[in-house]
């Protein structure tokens, strides 16, 4: 599973053997099955995680018992709650597989420690997260101009690789409509 991991670092910026020796001590690697949780609500978060292989959600349940989905994170990207993780909060949000998922974590203090003596990673984290920023406005945006049509179109657009393991469902969360509204969209675009 390391290995995995230092191909999507050493893609993005240049590791000495010290360097990954140092990130290779600090990661621990974890296994979830299908609907396991990698993060309830109500515990705090202390981690930044990695997935290597699988796909998880990060949502909220309202008091009514709606799944609301936040995020969705495949194969090479972080996933985590950064609110609990930085504020040492307990978490608003749930974290669960939608497939067996492998992941690299590495606790807050370590992660730390790594981007303060390699700065070409800390660098790397920074743009990461400006992009991640740029992402999320982007989704408000749409989920405040779009229309429900304009929403899932633009969901086909940004996530093609996982839109096909995704339960509709969970599409439906995530774009903010309901699972019957998505069922006539698709048809209508069938039709078209």
């Amino acid at each position: 599973m390391f290995e995995i991991f230092l191909k999507y670092l050493t893609d993005k910026i240049e590791l000495s053997s010290q360097e990954i020796h140092l990130i290779e001590s600090v990661c621990k690697q974890k296994k979830l099955r299908k609907k396991q949780f990698l993060c309830q609500e109500g515990e705090v978060w202390h981690y930044n995680a990695f997935i290597c292989r699988g796909l998880v959600k990060t949502f909220s349940i309202a008091e009514n018992g709606t799944e609301h989905i936040i995020n969705f994170a495949p194969e090479n990207y972080w996933t985590g709650d950064r609110e609990s993780l930085i504020n040492g909060t307990p978490s608003r949000l749930n974290i669960d597989a939608i497939e067996p998922t492998e992941l690299i974590l590495i606790e807050k203090a370590d992660f730390e420690k790594l981007c303060s003596e390699i700065p070409q990673l800390n660098q790397m984290i920074n743009q990461i997260i400006q992009k991640s920023f740029i992402v999320s406005q982007g989704r408000i945006l749409a989920n405040i101009s779009f229309t429900a049509e304009e929403k899932y179109q633009n969901f086909l657009e940004k996530y093609p690789n996982i839109v096909n393991r995704i339960p509709q469902h969970m599409i439906a969360s995530y774009i903010g409509i309901t699972p019957e509204t998505l069922t006539r969209l698709r048809r209508n675009m069938v039709k078209k």
